[in-house]
């Protein structure tokens, strides 16, 4: 459930990876490899608060389409 903090509302890790469907560990994969930039609030309990655009910006990250540079050769029989 979302929280209001000054007339802002906040959603929390768990909320944020429910709404665009990915695993908690997914979030913190791409996170340690710098495919998402962390938020920049938190509580006090030092919990990641995520506004409206942080939740657009892992949308995004979700929904991105790179060209696979796998060399993909067919076997021979």
């Amino acid at each position: 459930m979302p929280i209001v903090i000054n007339g802002k509302t906040y959603y929390r890790t768990a909320e944020v990876c429910q709404i665009v469907n990915i695993s908690r560990s997914t979030f913190f994969r791409w996170l340690r490899q710098g495919s998402f930039t962390d938020v920049r609030n938190v509580d006090r309990r030092g919990w990641r608060l995520f506004t409206e655009d942080d939740l657009g910006r892992l949308k995004a990250e979700v929904n991105k389409v790179s060209p696979n540079n796998t060399k993909w050769t067919r076997k021979e029989r």
